[in-house]
Order: C-alpha cells, then structure tokens, then sequence
C-alpha cells in the first residue's frame, strides 16, 4: 500500500522537532550539528529571533491579500534588493523553481518584443540544477530528472560543464540566453571560475543574447558576497533567487534590469501567493542582516577557517576522502568512498550533511555558526571518517 505521503524521497530515519541557531533536536533527544541547513535555505539558522519577530509581528497583522493590491512589505524587500545589486526590477515568487520559469519567459520575452521571435534557446550546461518543473527538469536535461515524463520541453541545449568553445560554438540565429549557476550545488559544489563568468558575459554582450544567473543556491551570502557572480565582477541580466533569501520561509524572486525585463509587463505573469506580507516580512528581516558589509565579512573569516580545517580532514583521512571545494559557506568534500555512506555515517556521528553529484557531499552551515560549532563539525566529520574508512 502507498504511504499517504507520497513516496518521492529515500528519507533518514531522523524526526527533528526542533532547530536552534545551529542544531537540530531528534525527537529522542539527540542533538545533531546541522551542515545542511535545509539545502541552504536556513542562512541565519533555526529559531533566530529577528526572523522570529519579523513572522509573528506580521501573522498578527495580516496573512494574505493577493497581488491585486499594493503590499507593503513586498515593496520594501523589492527595494532593498534593487539597491543592494544590479537588478532594476524584482518579481516575487515562492521558490527558485517558479522564479526558473519565469527567467524563461522573460528572455524568450524579451527578444520577441525586440523583433527577433525565433530567438528561444537557452543554453545550459551539463551537472546543471534547476528545479523540477517542466523548464527546470528540460534545462538541466539529465536523465535521472527526466526519464519517464514524455516529451521535454524544448528550446534548451545542453553543453558541457565550463566549455567557453563549445559555447561560442553553439550560438546562433536561435540562441536567446545562457542560463548557468556560478557555483553548481546539486551537481556537487563546482564554481564557474571567475575569468570565465567574465568570458561569458562578454560574450552574451557581444552576440546580443541575455546572461541568466542560477543563484538560488549560491547566492544570499553563502558564498561572502551578498551574491556569487560579485565576486567575478559582473552582472546577469535576470538572475533566479530563492533559499536563504527566506530564511526558512518559502520566498523565491528573479531580479532583473529594466532592459531584461521590458517585455514583461501587465497580464504576462502572475503569482497568487508569490509576494505575500508574510513571506517578504522575513525577506526583509534576512537582507537587514545578509547584506550588511560587516555580516558578509564574518562568513569569509569563518569560511577561511572551516577550509583550513577541511584541508586538514582530507589529508588525515586520503582514503575516504579527495580534495575540498566551493566558495564561502557552500563548500564540498568530493569523496573516494561512496558519499552516501559518508553522509550516513555523520548520522551516526549527529552531524548533518548533504549528497550531491560527482560522489561529493555538501556542507552548508548556517551563515551565523560559531567558530566552536566550526570546531564540534570538523571533530564529528573526522568520526564518520573514521567509521567509513573502518568499514
């Protein structure tokens, strides 16, 4: 017999039942480091109090009243990320897979306005995550993703991880927009190294197409800029935010200039609860804190250190592990053992980590963790080490 939840996730046996700062509560009352952060969707960790004011002070004052009407809170969150980044114009949405499909729209949009109609190709790139919806699943175009869910979407094309060749190579008369995440997360912690965004952007300048940044993951401090592409100094036309811009709460937006954006006006796009008071209530609180210079500044000299430490690990442990990687916070232990045996041995060590592709797995902290908490993880990861490599 099914389960009444519907059976799509190999869950742990784990029930938390409640989150503080950086922890995790079993409802046994184990207490597990949490380096997950809920697929970096925790940024300021569990229960943190300014979130916790933000909700409540707005779940007494007003829940839902729909985009029909102006919203306050949306407007104030709207403005603080345009002032904060390149973008001229935000469109709220409730996770970063509907702000993918928007991304779509709005740069096939964008060239059908400019007269050039059949420009509706996308170009993505192999190891690619973009959500699971119909464009998202079509963009990333793997098998896994795809397999048994008929015909796909068309207008993406599919090239090779970081292959500047084959991207020049692949545009033509078609080609609308090339859409990559700076640094991949499901397809296990790979930058885009910085002089090749730049390439990217120069060539999406030179051939009149659109630069469309995946930083759903990635972005909202995790890597200690506000944003990842800031660190290769450029900017996407439309860029796709969702995760740690909540803070737990569902809150997703696709960020854009007005160029990028022109086509998108009334009637092209809707969302009924995209925008909410609730959800922009806590945008609002999460960017007062993110984006601050000396917040961002912390979660560098933090990330220096768990590096450090990380090196130290793969080195005591060369058969379990390979090398680090990543940037910031959102950083990957690429794996000689099976990852998930890793990942299952942390449970046992109460540390929680997160598979990813190419046998790495994902170490996501809360942007708010402590240099002990830094201290206490490396400690637990060393013992699932341990475990694996005693087998």
């Amino acid at each position: 017999m099914i389960p009444s939840v519907l059976p799509t996730y190999n869950r742990a046996p784990l029930n938390f039942v409640k989150g503080e700062g950086s922890w995790l509560v079993e409802a046994d009352g184990r207490r597990f480091l949490d380096f997950g952060s809920g697929i970096a969707v925790n940024a300021l960790g569990h229960g943190h109090p300014a979130l916790v004011d933000a909700l409540t002070t707005q779940a007494q004052a007003l829940w839902h009243v729909s985009n029909l009407y102006q919203i306050p809170q949306q407007q104030a969150l709207a403005d603080k990320l345009v002032a904060e980044t390149f973008a001229d114009t935000v469109f709220f949405t409730n996770s970063g897979t509907e702000a993918c499909e928007l991304a779509v729209k709005m740069a096939r949009k964008y060239h059908y306005e400019a007269g050039q109609p059949e420009r509706v190709e996308i170009i993505t790139f192999d190891g690619s995550f973009h959500g699971r919806s119909s464009a998202g699943i079509a963009a990333a175009g793997s098998e896994k993703m795809t397999k048994g869910f008929g015909p796909l979407l068309p207008g993406f094309v599919h090239l090779p991880w970081n292959d500047q060749e084959a991207v020049a190579a692949a545009i033509d008369e078609k080609t609308a927009a090339i859409l990559l995440e700076p640094v991949q997360g499901e397809g296990g912690i790979k930058p885009m190294p910085d002089q090749d965004l730049k390439a990217l952007r120069a060539l999406c300048d030179a051939q009149g197409i659109l630069l469309i940044l995946d930083e759903v993951q990635c972005g909202v401090g995790r890597t200690g800029r506000l944003f990842a592409h800031e660190w290769a100094g450029i900017t996407p036309d439309i860029m796709m935010v969702a995760k740690g811009i909540g803070g737990g709460f569902p809150l997703g937006a696709v960020l854009a200039t007005e160029a990028a954006a022109a086509g998108m006006t009334v009637g092209t796009h809707g969302s009924t609860y995209g925008g909410n008071p609730l959800g922009c209530a806590v945008g609002n609180a999460v960017m007062n804190i993110v984006a601050a210079p000396e917040f961002l500044a912390e979660i560098n000299r933090k990330a220096g250190l768990l590096r450090q430490k990380l090196e130290g690990l793969v080195a005591a442990h060369p058969e379990v592990f390979e090398e680090v990687r990543g940037s910031g916070l959102m950083l990957g232990l690429k794996c000689k053992a099976l990852n998930a045996d890793v990942v299952k041995a942390g449970y046992a060590a109460e540390i929680i980590t997160v598979p990813a592709a190419d046998n790495v797995i994902r170490l996501l902290p809360a942007l708010t963790i402590t240099e002990a908490e830094l201290d206490e993880a490396v400690t637990r990861l060393d013992a699932a080490a341990t475990a694996v490599a005693a087998g």
